[in-house]
Formats: C-alpha cells, structure tokens, sequence
C-alpha cells in the first residue's frame, strides 16, 4: 500500500461514521423494514418525509413509446407505494397537527383521498348523504378525518401569510412553486364549495355515542391481502384504534368551533355556535383529562377562543364561577364603567395579569374614538395613559411617547392623578425592590420634564417622592432643577411653535453631548461625562448612533453596574476602534491606554480584552506602515511575541474576536514566521483554529516551494483544504409530479471556514511568496474546472498541485473563478510590477474573452520588466505563448497589421497567421502606417506583392520604401539586423501602450 493510500485510510477511519440514508424503494423490497424503521429513535427520513417520498413517486406520470406523458399507471408498484404511506400515517395515529405541520395541501389531499378508497368509501356519492351510524367503524372514521382535515384547512388558509421576498429568477424553481399554488388553490376552491357539507357531516358525527375505530398498520395489511380474508376483520367493530366518542366529539367541537368563528366576520350569529362549541370542548377537554391518548387539542389557543365568544356575544362560560379579568374589562367598556376600567389597570400594576399588549390595546381603541371626534374620550385617554406609563415603569420598560406628549401641556389635576396612580400601584408588602427602584426613577424624570415649578414642587413635596428617593437624591436633582431655571433666560415674548418643548438643562446637554462626540482626549470626554451624569442619569454611550463595539463585548461592557463608568469605557472603546478603521494610530493608542488604565482597577475580563485590542492595534498599525512602504523593517521581537501569546492563550471567561486571531496569523505569514507555524504552533491550536491550520499549510507550502517533488505532500493537503473551502452541496426540490430537480446549490459546510471569511483572509496577505502560492493554487483549480486546454491561465508553480478531481461537481466554478480574479487584483494592488501576477491577470482576461484588457496587460507586464521598454523584454515573460495570446487578442479585435508584426516577435516567425492577417482588407489599426516596424523582409516582399495585385500603389510604394532601408539588407552582420529589429520591436510596442492603455 502506498503512502498516500494508507493516509488516505487512517483519515477515513478516524471519521465518525453516518448511517446511509434509507431510500424509498428499499420499503418495497422489504416488507418488514418499514415498521423496524418507524420504531427508531429518530428515523432518517422521518415518518412525514416517508409520506412525501412515497405518494411522490406513486403519482409519478409514465411515458409511453411515442414520448408521450401518461398519468400515473395502475400497477401493484403505485399501489404499493400509496399503502406504505398510509401504514406511516397510521403509525402517526393520523395526527392532523402533524400532517398538516409536514405535508402540503395537494399532498395531503392525496393522502386523504386514498384513505377514503382504501377504507371503501361508496365512490360518486357525496359524504352528506352517507348514514355513518350505518358504515364499518373505520369508513366512518376516514369520512370524518377527511371533513376535519377539509374544515381545518380552510381555517388555516384565511390567516395571513408573510409574503416571501423574490430570490434569483430561477425558471425552474418560479415554476415548480407557481404550479403547487395553483394545485393549492384548486382544492381550496373545491373545499369552500363543500364546506356546508362537511359541516354537516361533523354535526351528525356529534350524534354518533358508540366508540369509533381508525386503520392501523395492521389492518391495511389485511386491507392488502385477499378480499376474503379482509373482510371479517376489517369490517367489525373492533378492528383498528380505537378513539372513544369522547374524544372524537372533542376534536369536532373543536374544529366546529374554529370555523363558525371564521364565518362570524359576515355572520355573527355564527359566533354563537362558535361559543356553543368552544365551551363544550372545554366542558370534554376537563371529562377526559388524562385519559385522552388521542386527542389534540391547543388549549391556549381554545382559551383565547372561548374569550373572543365571551367578548363578541357578551355570554360568559356556564363552567366559569368567576369573571376574569377580560372579562370584567369588556364589561367595564360595555358599560361605560370608566372609573371602574382605571382602577382594574391600578389593580393589574400590582398584579401583573393583564399582558401589556392587551392594555395598550384598550387604549388604542379609546384614542381611535377620541380621534373621530368624541371629546369626552380625551380625559379617558389620559388616564388609561397615566395607568400604562406607570405599568411600562415598574416593569423597566421604554415609557410610551404618548405619555411623554401629555407632559408638554401638563396641568395640576394630571399631575395629582398620576401620583394617586403611583401611589396605589405600589403595594409596600409584596412590590419588588426593583420595582421600587424603578419607581424612584421614574419620579426623578417626572421632575426633570416639568418646567412648571409648582407642579415640580408638587411631585418633590408628595409622600412617595420624599420615601423612595434618599435625602441626598432629593437635594441633588432639585439642586439640578434650580440651576437649570435659572440659567435659563426668559424672552418676555415667547416664539410660538408646534409644541412649548421647555427651555431647561437640555439645552446644555446637548451642547456636552456633542463636545462629547467630538472630543478625541480620554481626560476631555471623562470630565464631559462626570458634567452630564450630574445633570441628568442617562446612558450616553447611545449619544452617536455610530459608536459601535464588537458584539462580543457589549454584554461585557454593559454589564458595568457604575453608568458613568460603562459610558466612559464603551465610549473610549468605540472612538478608538473608528481611529484604527481612519488609520489615526495615535489618537487610538491614547484612547485604548486610557481605558486599559480604568479597568484594569476593577475587571481582569476587560483588562484582557483591551490588551487583545492593543495587540490588534499594534499588528494593523505596522502592516499599514508595512504597506504603504513607510516602514520595511520587521516587526520588534516583541510584538513577535505578543502575537504568538495571544494565539496561545487559553482563557475561558474571556470574549475573544475572532479578527484578532486572524490577523495575527496573516501577520506571521507577512513576516515569513514559517518557522513558528510548521514546527513551534501547538498541535491543538491547528486543530482548533481554522486561521491557524490554513497558515501554517501555507508557510509549510512555502517553505518547501524551491523543490516541487519535496512540496507535493504539504501542497497537496492545503490542495484539500481549499477544494472543501470551494465545494458545494446540491438542494433537491420535488415537483407535484414526482420528480426530483436540482434548484439550488448552496456553499459546502464541510470546509474549515466559509469563502467569504476565506476571501476576506487571503486578502489580508502581503507576503508575495504566499500571495504566489495562493494564485498559482486557484489558476490549477481554475484550469481542472473550466476543462479548456487551449485557454489556461499561467501561473508559477503549477507543478506541485493535483491534475484531475475526483468529482468536478462538487465544485463551485463560479467561485473559484472569482476568487481567481480577487487574488490577482489584490496581489496587483500591493505590487503593480509583478510580471508574473500581470501575466496571470492578462490570461483570466484572455480565457474570458476580454481581450482588450488582456491585451492592455501583457503590454504593461513586458512594460515594468523593460523599462518601459527601453531594453529589451525578458524572454520567459515573452514566451511564443505569450505572444501567440497578444496574437489573437489583435486577431479578435480586427488589427490585422499588429498580427502581421507580432508574428515576427515568434522564434520562428509565423508566416502563414501574418499573411493571412494581411490579406484582410478591413483593418482597426494603422495598416501602412505600422510597415515601419516590420523588419522581417519576407513579410515585407509579401505585402509589395498583394498591394500590386491589388491596384494599390501608394501602400505599394510604402512597402517598398521600408524594405529598401539599408539596415535591412540581408547582406549585413547579424549584430546589425538584431539591431535594426531590437529598434523596432521597442518603437512598436510603446506604439501600442499608447493604443491600449
């Protein structure tokens, strides 16, 4: 066994192992692994898979000999099929909340339907004219599934749905999804029409007290076999599952209830039946209790039915000893009972039992009657909003702009109302200290927004006020309040405006708020904030929208119980990071010290995250220097360090980014740590970090670059890598018809990271060996996928990476070919002289028929290795495959003339591609104006004779004049005719730099 074959065995060991997924075909071959495979712990496929899979390829159309679609053949192997999935949904108990959550419409139909026939339905006759009392015990029960089913799915289908956004116009997929809402839509019509059937049917089933019987697996077994040995059994009274009348009656009452509550919209005496039937499967629901093994009813959903009766007929539940809480509420409005109303919201902010939906609600309808004209509303709406703010402040939430609007206009009785309210929503036995505390804030912001200074004294002199808040509080926001009044300078005439906003400390505020965000001074923006949290609590690392920390640390940072302190440190953070994205090194290494200084006091967890901030400061701050060639010399031994700590360190508590990690490898491939990566980085450390595993496949690719055969083995596992990184997975989609078709490919999870993070760390890169071995590694792939001999991209180093894949599919071409061209203008963006990287950019433009641009690069890759020119360019960046491509470029672009000069470029000229060219008569380019650079005098005598053949004199006798030229006499030394085309090989081809660049 070689090498290769053994690794390639030890790998595949290792490897947990998934059990195959079981195809449908295999319940066909064996009878008994169908119930084997259902009584798995988590059967893959699942039960509802099964059903799909099963009735799909049931009702698969056939095509007979003259190509011509059939519907779906009646043979044992369709029937077979439609039997198993009956025997899985029989397995399931023919549970209707599963079906209906794992099947669609139009399967569902299928499944149903096929029920009836099994279970000897009278076919043509309708459902309402049956005598169910009169039919074997699991006919009847395959009557009244289907009506529950029917009944139910018209409920279902009048919510509304969330439209879904359009993707990627995809024909197949818009299709295949337009013909199952038409299917969908055609058996909801069907459905509508014979719902006052299945009504009817249910109404009667309500009739029926015997116990009823539903098909289990083993009597659509016997349902299979011979008629005569089915019959008995299947047809008596005890065959099946049983289902007691109870709860059979449960369900219907259930599924009776839901529809005659839809139909209330247009009729509303049909929310009487609605309640009739809700409470009668309450009143069921609490006879069966646990004994219901088969009955599925949603209970909260069933409460919040029975109170949408209540409300809507104004009857309350027989059952119910006591009103509840909505119900007392709705009787309140009902009767205009508003003081009642006000004090069931005091009540309920001690209790709690109203959901604060419900009760802004109630306010919105107020509101909504105030706003059509009622006036008598607006007192009533004020109250409800006093009620409401008070609740949203225990409870720490948001107060609504509704309350903050009536503070504009405050008046005294508002004022006293709204502490009677605070008063009684606090109970002093069983209210929570945060309740308490936030009461106490809510009175501190009461102060605040009033401009009035009696009714500030009001809220200030009030029993609560003086009790929750302590005695330095109270001095330090009325302290607050008085410099506020009178730093205030009263017009005699006020302006008028929209609304009368107080002219108060905000003012101030607002100009520290933006001092604040402007400031770049640690000590500056710490006495900015120590000013404003003097004059009003607030949290002002909010004040700029666009101060942002990584999410990893906000939990962090706002978990610091001192505002002032979390403002200072989330603000200092965030100014320091947009200093690094601006590249304002200074500024941010001021920034970060500070704050590393501050919690270095009180927390090791952000101690060490800013010293990884610092780390991640110090790496950008040199490669940016390193980049933009200000600095070339490496990086101190400690910053080495430092790196190799961070990618190292172990701490559990301790929110790390994953940037930092990732820069810090692409720092060690910048500075050639090869080293460290191959022979010193723990063992666990590549396993665990995916930056660390790819960098150290790269300086190990590297490193071993000089000798191909040497690098092949390293090469070729950072080659498996990257092919998993560029890999797919297939997501199948099936149609109504059966068959299965690929709509979408979606990005492999098996690689070590995403492309996008992959990408995104490639160009982080500057080493040029790395950014090399990274080109040539997606040229070869580029090449295998794209499957074209003729038109390969170049690249150095091929020859160490694989020639074929074992499965071309599996790649993503689109990917890889992009990726390609982001690698290259990247490596082009740090050095534009390259030759090699502009040889291999002009290639990606060749092979992608852009040859202008190709064009434009081989000239400037023969530019920048010539001195523009002026000696003469490299022959291993000339190559005839070079010049062969620049050829055809001018070919494909109608210059005719520049083929016939470049053919003399070749080591041996190409005399049949220039002739050919310039027997074209229509040429883009300068035609006789370019004979001066042709120094070849075949080429030359060629075009004297096609002008004279052709009549034409005067380019006729500018062929002749270029050839008659002394320092092209054949009779001259070699030194001399080298010469003579050295010249103008250099004077034609800075001719078309001018032309293509």
């Amino acid at each position: 066994m070689s090498a290769e074959a053994a690794d390639r065995e030890a790998a595949t060991g290792s490897r947990p192992c998934t059990p195959p997924q079981t195809s449908w075909f295999e319940f066909l071959l064996d009878e008994t692994l169908l119930e084997h495979h259902l009584q798995g712990s988590s059967p893959d496929p699942s039960p509802v898979q099964l059903v799909i899979q099963f009735l799909e390829q049931a009702s698969k159309p056939s095509v007979n000999e003259q190509n011509q679609v059939q519907p779906p053949a009646d043979n044992r192997r369709n029937r077979t099929l439609k039997l198993l999935a009956l025997k899985v949904s029989a397995h399931l108990k023919w549970d209707l909340d599963v079906l209906e959550k794992g099947l669609s419409i139009p399967v569902l139909n299928m499944l149903l339907n096929e029920l009836l026939c099994v279970s000897k339905v009278p076919p043509g006759v309708k459902h309402v004219d049956l005598d169910l009392s009169a039919l074997p015990p699991t006919t009847t029960m395959a009557v009244l599934i289907y009506n529950r089913w029917a009944i139910r799915t018209i409920v279902l289908s009048s919510f509304p749905e969330k439209q879904t956004k359009p993707g990627p116009h995809q024909l197949n997929m818009l299709s295949l999804v337009q013909q199952e809402k038409e299917m969908t839509d055609n058996i909801l019509k069907v459905l509508r029409e014979q719902l006052d059937d299945s009504i009817t049917v249910l109404e009667g089933a309500l009739g029926i007290r015997r116990d009823f019987y539903v098909h289990t697996m083993r009597t659509l077994d016997l349902l299979a076999a011979e008629p005569c040995a089915a019959n008995g059994e299947t047809e008596s009274s005890t065959a099946g599952l049983r289902v007691s009348a109870d709860e059979l009656h449960c369900q219907v009452h259930y599924d009776l209830g839901a529809i005659f509550f839809q139909q209330g919209c247009s009729d509303a005496a049909s929310y009487e039946k609605a309640k009739g039937h809700f409470f009668r499967t309450k009143e069921l629901l609490h006879k069966l209790d646990s004994r219901a093994q088969h009955c599925r009813v949603d209970e909260k959903r069933l409460a919040g039915y029975c109170n949408a009766c209540r409300v809507l007929t104004g009857a309350s539940d027989p059952g119910d000893t006591e009103p509840t809480p909505f119900d007392s509420i709705n009787t309140y409005i009902k009767t205009q009972n508003y003081q009642a109303l006000f004090d069931a919201f005091i009540k309920d902010n001690v209790t709690l039992s109203l959901p604060n939906h419900f009760r802004q609600s109630i306010l919105r309808e107020f509101t909504h009657k105030a706003q059509l004209g009622d006036r008598a509303m607006d007192e009533v709406c004020h109250k409800l909003s006093m009620c409401n703010a008070v609740r949203d402040a225990l409870e720490g939430q948001v107060v609504s702009v509704h309350f903050f609007q009536l503070l504009l206009r405050p008046r005294k009785q508002m004022i006293d109302y709204l502490l009677e309210v605070c008063t009684k929503s606090l109970d002093k036995t069983s209210t929570l200290e945060s309740s308490r505390r936030n009461m106490a804030s809510f009175l501190k912001t009461l102060c605040e927004s009033l401009t009035d200074p009696s009714l500030v004294l009001t809220v200030s002199s009030h029993e609560l006020f003086t009790e929750l808040l302590e005695e330095n509080e109270q001095k330090a926001l009325l302290e607050q309040i008085r410099k506020r009044s009178t730093s205030v300078s009263h017009s005699s005439k006020p302006l008028p405006s929209f609304y009368d906003i107080p002219a108060s400390a905000s003012v101030n505020i607002g100009q520290l708020e933006h001092q604040l965000i402007l400031s770049l001074d640690a000590r500056r923006i710490r006495q900015i904030l120590i000013e404003l949290h003097g004059m009003a609590e607030r949290p002002y690392w909010r004040a700029n929208s666009k101060w942002e920390v990584p999410a990893d640390y906000v939990s962090v940072i706002l978990g610091i119980k001192d505002n002032l302190t979390r403002d200072l440190v989330y603000i200092l953070m965030a100014k320091g990071l947009h200093c690094i994205t601006i590249k304002d090194f200074a500024h941010a290494r001021q920034l970060f010290s500070a704050c590393l200084e501050l919690v270095t006091e009180f927390s090791p967890k952000l101690r060490q995250v800013m010293l990884n901030e610092m780390l991640l400061l110090e790496v950008r701050a040199h490669e940016a220097g390193a980049g933009s060639g200000a600095t070339r010399e490496r990086p101190p031994a400690d910053l080495v360090s430092r790196v190799r700590g961070y990618l190292e360190m172990r701490v559990h508590d301790v929110p790390l980014r994953q940037i930092v990690g990732e820069e810090c490898v692409a720092f060690m491939l910048n500075w050639r740590e090869n080293e460290y990566l191959t022979l010193q980085v723990p063992q666990s450390l590549v396993l665990n970090n995916a930056y660390v595993k790819l960098g150290q496949l790269l300086a190990a690719t590297c490193k071993e670059l000089p000798g191909p055969k040497e690098s092949r083995r390293t090469a070729k596992e950072l080659w498996e890598v990257v092919l998993q990184i560029c890999s797919v997975s297939s997501q199948h989609k099936r149609a109504n018809d059966g068959r299965v078709s690929l709509i979408k490919q979606r990005e492999s999870t098996m690689g070590i990271m995403p492309r996008s993070k992959f990408i995104t760390f490639i160009k982080k890169l500057r080493e040029p060996l790395v950014l090399t071995t990274l080109i040539s590694l997606f040229v070869r792939l580029h090449s295998i996928v794209r499957d074209d001999i003729v038109n390969e991209v170049t690249a150095e180093h091929l020859s160490i990476w694989p020639t074929a894949l074992p499965n071309l599919q599996s790649v993503d071409v689109e990917a890889v070919a992009v990726t390609v061209k982001e690698l290259v203008t990247h490596a082009l963006s740090l050095n534009p002289n390259n030759h090699s990287w502009i040889i291999t950019q002009a290639d990606i433009y060749f092979v992608t028929s852009q040859h202008s641009a190709a064009l434009h690069y081989y000239l400037q890759a023969g530019a920048v290795c010539s001195d523009f020119f002026s000696k003469a360019v490299p022959p291993d960046v000339y190559t005839d495959q070079v010049l062969k491509r620049m050829i055809k470029c001018c070919s494909l672009l109608n210059c005719h003339t520049q083929v016939a000069v470049l053919c003399q470029f070749l080591r041996e000229v190409d005399y049949m591609t220039a002739f050919k060219a310039l027997q074209e008569q229509s040429s883009h380019d300068a035609m006789d104006g370019l004979y001066d650079y042709i120094w070849d005098v075949t080429i030359l005598e060629y075009l004297t004779h096609i002008h004279h053949k052709r009549g034409e004199n005067e380019k006729r006798q500018i062929a002749i004049k270029a050839i008659g030229q002394t320092e092209l006499n054949a009779s001259n030394p070699d030194e001399v005719l080298q010469l003579a085309a050295q010249k103008r090989k250099k004077r034609f081809l800075q001719a078309m730099v001018k032309l293509y660049f």
